[in-house]
């Protein structure tokens, strides 16, 4: 789980730009991030599930998040038993520098995505690809090791020209910074924690962009971003909800709210004494009032969550296994778990206080309000929960502390959940089961859902999932957001569409900049 690369687009049109020029046209647009990529390669990790402006996959989707071919001529196709997939190619696609696209192209990148010496932070999503070769110029044959349900949804990820990127160290490689795509934009300049320009791509596959040029300026405080935005310097942005308000009856602006499955969850450590027990977890669960949250710090926008997964994946949730606010319940569980409160109303056992560090990540204004209005709710309990604000380093090394974290896609329960509650990527390194959190009847039933390619099968084995998380949770779970925007109302082609974590420049309210036209 990466952190949100926040790039929330800033559409400014007859302001100063922030080298001084002004743009008149609506033809340009500049981009205020609240974060800023590591890199642009999606072999190592950038844009995996599409929609990256500079890259193409083989699939995209659509606003309802239905998938749709890309570079694939037509939707790949599996074999009976799920083993096999097939991707013919569309013909006489080139990369912006007008090299062809081959089947090579496409095995160069899924084999560099799972290659040990490359550092891709995506690689787990691959688990089950044994192989990828090239049947004939224009056909790639995938090949896995047990079928994987999901797979067509990784094929959203952007394709690299393997000869850009053949015979050379693709962690370090200058490709990650000056990259070639198939996409819609072009990098024409990134100045490290300033900001990125990209030009539109006139021989677009898809036909060239109406936006001509996007300027990506790096911003990653909320509220520096919200001054900056209310000064006229950006003409769009992406807001904590109480910070958007502002603009409700401003002429020429416009608020818009996107549903998302983005949550925010406190990562309960698994191996801290004072949580180590099921009965802890829940009841640190249950004393936590998630509406109150979405009514106090999200002004009434987003959705409370229990689980990763959010109730836009339909199909596959369970409303039954959602957490109440129960404090009662809650004061009792701490009790039969020996956690017992003393004359000053803290609880204690075998002499050892009951104390639970909750991190964030500064400047984070909304994790900010999470974390206090959560170490409020379980202070109630008699739970010293002191508040603290630091880095994402930091979180990843204190795994005895709990710390507000932030994930989650409406693609597939299996990216939601799979890589952060199975047990076998507990102590692994990066943003995967952050918490240590172990429990088989889980690992079960997330293997047998990714693995069956029976609907039926696969929703109950994510109720029995959802069952058992339920009972021992190692989260607790807090909102869905609704992802709001502040934008100047200048362009027509906006969509909405149920947004992932990343909601930044590769999705967002702009998900589909290529096709935004200027108003007349």
């Amino acid at each position: 789980m990466r952190r949100a690369l926040l790039l929330a687009v800033v559409l400014l049109a007859g302001c100063s730009s922030p080298d001084g020029s002004t743009t008149g046209s609506a033809t340009s647009i500049v981009i205020g991030a609240g974060g800023e990529p590591e890199n642009l390669n999606p072999v190592l990790g950038y844009a995996p599930d599409g929609a990256g402006k500079i890259f193409d996959g083989l699939v995209s989707r659509d606003a309802s998040l239905a998938l749709k071919p890309a570079l694939a001529a037509e939707l790949p196709t599996a074999s009976a038993d799920g083993l096999t997939w097939t991707a013919k190619l569309r013909k006489d696609i080139t990369f912006s520098d007008g090299t062809p696209l081959t089947a090579d192209d496409v095995v160069f990148t899924y084999r560099s995505v799972v290659d040990k010496k490359v550092n891709s932070t995506i690689a787990s999503r691959f688990d089950a690809l044994a192989g990828v070769v090239a049947k004939d110029p224009a056909t790639v044959e995938f090949t896995l090791s047990y079928p994987y349900a999901p797979f067509a949804q990784q094929l959203a990820l952007g394709i690299v020209p393997a000869a850009k990127l053949t015979g050379v160290d693709i962690n370090s490689a200058p490709f990650n910074t000056a990259p070639v795509g198939t996409g819609p934009y072009t990098v024409s300049e990134w100045r490290k924690g300033d900001r990125m320009v990209l030009r539109a791509n006139e021989k677009y596959w898809g036909g060239a962009p109406a936006i001509k040029s996007v300027t990506v300026v790096f911003v990653p405080d909320d509220n520096a971003r919200a001054t900056r935005m209310a000064a006229g310097e950006f003409d769009g942005t992406v807001l904590p909800p109480k910070l958007a308000r502002t603009y409700r009856d401003k002429s020429g602006y416009k608020i818009v709210q996107n549903p998302s499955a983005d949550y925010r969850g406190l990562g309960i450590p698994s191996e801290l004494p004072f949580t180590s027990s099921p009965q802890v977890r829940r009841a640190i669960n249950l004393g936590i009032n998630r509406q109150a949250m979405i009514d106090a710090v999200l002004a009434g926008s987003g959705k409370p969550a229990s689980t990763p997964i959010s109730p836009y994946l339909q199909n596959w949730y369970d409303e039954k296994t959602a957490f109440t606010f129960d404090v009662a319940e809650a004061e009792r569980l701490l009790d039969e778990a020996g956690w017992r409160k003393g004359a000053d109303g803290k609880r204690a056992k075998d002499g050892q206080a009951a104390k639970l560090p909750v991190l964030y990540p500064a400047p984070d204004v909304l994790r900010k309000e999470l974390a206090l209005a959560t170490a409020s709710d379980i202070a109630k309990l008699g739970i010293d929960a002191p508040v603290e604000a630091t880095t994402f380093d930091v979180m990843l090394q204190r795994r005895k502390a709990a710390a507000v974290w932030g994930g989650g896609d409406p693609y597939d329960p299996d990216t939601a959940a799979y890589t952060l509650l199975h047990s076998k990527y507990a102590g692994q390194d990066g943003y995967v089961n952050m918490t240590l959190y172990r429990n088989s009847t889980v690992d079960t039933a997330l293997d047998t859902a990714r693995r069956s390619l029976d609907p039926a099968a696969r929703k109950q084995a994510y109720q029995d999932f959802q069952q058992a998380y339920a009972a021992d949770p190692g989260w607790a779970f807090l909102v869905f957001l609704d992802h709001t925007y502040v934008l100047r109302d200048k362009w027509n082609g906006q969509e909405t569409q149920v947004e992932p974590h990343d909601h930044g420049l590769v999705h967002a309210v702009w998900w589909n900049l290529e096709r935004w036209t200027p108003k007349p």
